[in-house]
């Protein structure tokens, strides 16, 4: 007879959740490391009372974070599992309603980056007794319709547990995506609020320590004859290292295959610092935020080496940087490895290179030169560029990665990727931290408490403009009230400057992007608004420094590296010489306009457009 436990439905899926566990390489950690949320109706009696019952939601085995922004704490999450290498991830709880709708973006982001979270959204009465209740959304064409099927196109596994004997199917199918390289994503769990408070007799087996094997997938036989043979007719390759290589722990053999090889490497936003900036074969970042020696190589290559890469138009110029190359694409997922009409290795990356360690072939001495002093011509630019006088962004940037060797940077979305991507001198795998699959502006605090709590021994260096901190600032409360510190870096540079300067370019007058008030005209473009971005990050608990120069700036984060406490330094940037695009980004732009300078776009437009390719 098969011995039972009465619980809730939320009692049983917390201490469930408290038992899962991933394992590679001889390696074991917990999958689901905490649980962040906020409490609502749909889930304080349910899951908040299941926490509560548990350690007051603050002990071991599931430590429970309030956080403040529902689309917040899924950045958190986001940020612990990529700094956890997809091991490990927290699950987020909301109520139904607009908690759970918030929930969207952030998932949507966890999703195009391949990282897993699990969220745990209320959801309506599975009886139906009190309908419509509180935020139900109703739908003349199925009673069955809530919210939280908004999550269903931005999940990669979605259930709704209608009744307690659905729970343990439900589970498990989460935990088989979460913890499948290949598959995984954001994972949703609908939990009605009524079935949460549900009370069943569990099989204790439910509750049992379970290990979840992440796999390493070898290539298969004839696929790697086939991508031998391409190696071996191939004088000038080029490796495109994504974040595939850096998951799966590759970084070794990345660099001993290049080495070995005669191969240089260029990095995608998710795959920098996958080399050390001054290896040998490493020729920086890749695409329209490129440098000039990875874009000059990438327009040469007769053969692309794609590793855990899912070629955004970022990374290939919107189709027209690889002009001559053909494809072998090296991903744990099919999906991936078959774009571009590629030879594919379906395989985990350390398992492919340690496989093509062995091919007997060697780039062409000439290409590999060619690249070792493009490359370092390009560190003699980004020295002029961390070198001026003034606190330009390029400049600040400099002075950051001076006082951050050991830490992790942070940051989402704006101009600032760009110039990181092109100038961040990465030192290790760890040490860079650009959410820009999803690009999405407000990640950068949050993105960086998930990569403090899952690397509490690193410094943490969160880097955020104006536009993007106003859309979300108020984590800086979540990490305060943790004693989580992070060093913030604020840059002011007075409303959008990447938007401000592509509306420039294709004729649009930067309308909108400057933070500025109405002027007499109409237009928005009068007196700054007088927004005090210092005195906000105080009146959330965050210590609080200013810097006027680089020397000032250098002090400022010495001594909020030396703080215990989270602290934001910040810095009003000036306009300044900053590294242009190497390569295209398709924004496509008006066709007929009244506007001179939205026509002389459409001809540059057109001109670049015809370097496209298919790519099949």
């Amino acid at each position: 007879m098969t011995n039972t436990t009465r619980l809730t439905v939320a009692q049983a899926l917390v201490r469930f959740l408290a038992q899962q566990w991933t394992e590679r390489d001889g390696v074991e950690h917990r999958l689901i490391a905490g649980c962040i949320g906020i409490f609502g109706h749909g889930n304080v009696a349910g899951i908040g009372q299941a926490l509560a019952e548990q350690g007051a939601g603050t002990h071991d085995p599931l430590p429970y974070y309030l956080a403040r922004n529902e689309q917040a704490m899924v950045h958190t999450a986001v940020g612990y599992a990529r700094q956890s290498d997809r091991l490990s991830t927290l699950a987020c709880t909301s109520s139904i309603g607009p908690g759970a709708t918030n929930m969207v973006t952030g998932a949507a982001l966890a999703t195009i980056n391949r990282l897993p979270v699990l969220l745990l959204p209320g959801d309506l009465f599975a009886t139906r007794v009190a309908s419509p209740v509180l935020q139900e959304l109703e739908d003349p064409r199925s009673y069955d319709v809530s919210v939280n099927d908004c999550l269903k196109p931005v999940s990669r596994f979605w259930d709704r547990v209608n009744r307690p004997e659905q729970l343990p199917a439900a589970l498990l199918g989460a935990m088989r995506v979460l913890t499948d390289p290949a598959e995984t994503g954001a994972v949703t769990l609908a939990l009605p609020q009524d079935v949460q408070a549900e009370a069943y007799d569990w099989p204790e087996e439910l509750f049992a320590r379970r290990v979840w094997h992440v796999a390493r997938p070898v290539p298969e036989p004839a696929a790697l004859a086939r991508a031998a043979e391409l190696l071996r007719g191939s004088r000038r390759p080029l490796i495109v290292a994504g974040g595939g290589v850096r998951y799966s722990g590759a970084c070794a053999e990345l660099a001993r295959f290049a080495g070995r090889h005669g191969v240089p490497v260029a990095e995608t936003q998710a795959g920098k610092g996958a080399l050390p900036y001054d290896h040998p074969c490493a020729v920086g970042a890749i695409g329209h935020t490129g440098t000039r020696a990875a874009d000059t190589l990438a327009r040469e290559a007769d053969l692309v080496i794609g590793i855990g890469t899912r070629y955004s138009d970022f990374t290939t110029a919107s189709r027209t940087l690889f002009r001559q190359a053909g494809f072998l694409n090296v991903n744990v997922a099919a999906f991936d490895a078959a774009k571009h009409a590629a030879e594919t290795l379906v395989a985990d990356a350390r398992e492919a290179l340690k496989a093509l360690d062995d091919v007997d072939w060697r780039a062409d001495p000439d290409w590999t030169g060619r690249a070792a002093e493009l490359a370092a011509g390009w560190q003699a630019e980004t020295d002029r560029f961390y070198g001026g006088t003034e606190l330009t962004q390029p400049v600040v940037l400099g002075v950051l990665n001076e006082v951050a060797a050991g830490g992790v940077v942070v940051n989402a979305a704006g101009s600032m990727p760009g110039d990181l991507h092109r100038l961040w001198r990465a030192s290790d795998p760890g040490q860079y931290h650009v959410e820009y699959g999803y690009s999405c502006m407000g990640y950068e605090i949050a993105g960086g408490l998930g990569v403090k709590l899952a690397a509490p021994e690193r410094e943490v260096f969160v880097l955020v403009g104006d536009g993007s901190y106003l859309m979300m600032a108020q984590e800086i409360a979540t990490a305060v009230q943790e004693g989580v510190k992070l060093v913030i870096v604020l840059v002011d540079n007075q409303g959008f400057a990447s938007i401000g300067a592509l509306s420039e370019s294709v004729g649009a007058l930067r309308l909108g992007t400057a933070y500025r008030k109405r002027g007499p005209d109409g237009r928005l473009d009068g007196e700054r608004l007088p927004v005090d971005l210092a005195a906000n990050a105080a009146s959330l608990g965050a210590d609080v420094l200013t810097a006027a120069d680089p020397q000032t700036l250098r002090t400022a984060l010495a001594k909020a590296v030396a703080s215990p406490r989270t602290t934001v330094v910040y810095v009003e940037t000036v306009p300044g010489p900053a590294p242009a695009a190497e390569a295209w980004w398709d924004v496509p732009v008006a066709e007929v306009s009244g506007l001179a300078e939205a026509r002389a776009a459409r001809e540059r437009y057109d001109e670049a457009k015809r370097d496209q390719r298919p790519y099949l």
